[in-house]
């Protein structure tokens, strides 16, 4: 079995005028690409890790031959984040449901989140991802990760992702970075949002 990149939930033009065709299109048949691909040809040979799904391999690096783990975790990284962000991401969603109620609860309100969230993101040095997870406590918590790291091999649930790296926003927002992480709040869709935090937490 290969890996194969799913089809964009959404046409590449659908999150304008906050992410732009021009960057959806190079992000996921450019750069998205190039990491399915890379997978796919880092795992010649080991056809047996080819039957789980890339998000099984990344959650148990270390059982993986030394040989071929840190390539896993980099194009296998860049597969599964890459997936994720696209699959929560759609325009004029309302904040709201449960995970809505937790966010107030844990950060105050939701313009206390997005304060931390986006100051989160903007001290990331270099290329990285800022994530809302459910920790192993099942409580939430805002990370970060580097390169193409996953909270998956620490044992957490992604809930939301905003991609640091300078391909995600260059094309439209050059090196302004505070206004692509204004833009990503427009593009969150908190229902599918919603219901992978009610699955986390009812594991």
């Amino acid at each position: 079995m290969e890996y194969k990149l799913e089809p964009l939930p959404y046409d590449y033009d659908s999150l304008e005028p906050f992410i732009d065709r021009e960057t959806m299109e190079v992000h996921y048949r450019g750069h998205h690409k190039a990491y399915n691909n890379k997978l796919n040809e880092v795992l010649e040979g080991h056809e047996e890790l080819k039957e789980l799904p890339a998000e099984k391999l990344l959650k148990n690096l270390n059982d993986l031959p030394e040989e071929i783990r840190e390539s896993v975790r980099d194009f296998g990284g860049g597969f599964v984040n890459h997936n994720f962000l696209w699959s929560i991401l759609k325009k004029d969603v309302e904040f709201s449901g449960e995970i809505a109620e937790e966010i107030i609860l844990k950060f105050g309100s939701y313009e206390k989140f997005k304060e931390r969230f986006s100051d989160t993101a903007m001290k990331l040095f270099g290329s990285g991802w800022v994530w809302l997870v459910t920790n192993n406590l099942g409580e939430i918590e805002i990370i970060t990760t580097k390169n193409q790291d996953t909270p998956l091999s620490e044992g957490k649930i992604p809930l939301i992702t905003i991609d640091m790296w300078e391909h995600a926003y260059y094309l439209k927002h050059q090196n302004k970075k505070a206004n692509y992480i204004k833009d990503y709040f427009n593009v969150i869709n908190w229902e599918k949002v919603n219901e992978i935090y009610l699955d986390s937490i009812n594991k």
